[in-house]
């Protein structure tokens, strides 16, 4: 398991100096570090962010402001140099609390606070959380949809790629098309329904997620960028 990370310090040593600790940790994967609270809100309105390692003194939008403005949420990881502002942090539910420098050991140690917040928290809404079930060999499965990563008609099957692997199904797209959630899935090309969350960037070809291009349709562009905007 990956927990999608952004990290916010305006100082570009301390950037780089978290960057390294999250892309050296096997259960985070890093999604952008940003100088400010604005380009971070942008990367967020695209992506889904589990994590953030924010600085609390930065230039016009401070860490707790920037917290503020923010409808939902993720777990927060608060680094400043100034002890003071701890009492504050957990005001604010912070998962955590690391002082300037950084030592590896409290860095890997608030990894694993987030880390087990995160299963216990998916622990205690699996049931909720919206699923489908699939019949691929033989077997029914139960498939969390926000794991889904995109749809693929594969001949007379559909193939179901997740985050964890991928199934084949006897089914049209068709189908999938009316049983997913249009606010989280997009059908891009005639071949292709894309989970909107987890696209990385795309250009007028091509929506990407991970290191697969997905074909777009001439006229599916402007959909996914309306679908985007909304996300």
């Amino acid at each position: 398991m990956k927990l999608n990370c952004v990290v916010v310090d305006d100082s570009s040593i301390q950037r780089m100096i978290i960057a390294k600790l999250v892309n050296n940790h096997p259960n985070l994967h890093l999604l952008g570090d940003f100088s400010n609270a604005i380009e971070a809100k942008n990367c967020m309105t695209v992506h889904s962010v589990d994590l953030i390692f924010l600085d609390v003194e930065m230039p016009v939008i401070n860490g707790f402001d920037f917290l503020d403005g923010l409808k939902q949420k993720p777990q927060i990881v608060f680094i400043t140099s100034k002890a003071e502002y701890a009492l504050k942090a957990f005001d604010y539910d912070a998962t955590d609390y690391l002082q300037k420098p950084i030592a590896l050991d409290r860095f890997n140690a608030s990894v694993k606070r987030a880390l087990d917040f995160h299963l216990l928290k998916n622990d205690n809404s699996d049931e909720d959380a919206e699923h489908i079930f699939i019949k691929s060999n033989q077997k029914k499965l139960k498939i969390f949809t926000s794991k889904i990563k995109w749809i693929e008609a594969f001949g007379d099957y559909v193939k179901v790629v997740t985050e964890e692997d991928s199934n084949l199904v006897l089914s049209t797209m068709k189908s999938f098309e009316k049983d997913l959630s249009k606010d989280k899935f997009i059908r891009v090309h005639k071949s292709y329904i894309i989970n909107i969350d987890k696209v990385e960037r795309f250009n007028s070809k091509y929506a990407e997620i991970g290191v697969t291009k997905i074909p777009l349709s001439r006229n599916k562009k402007e959909d996914l960028v309306r679908a985007l905007s909304i996300a």
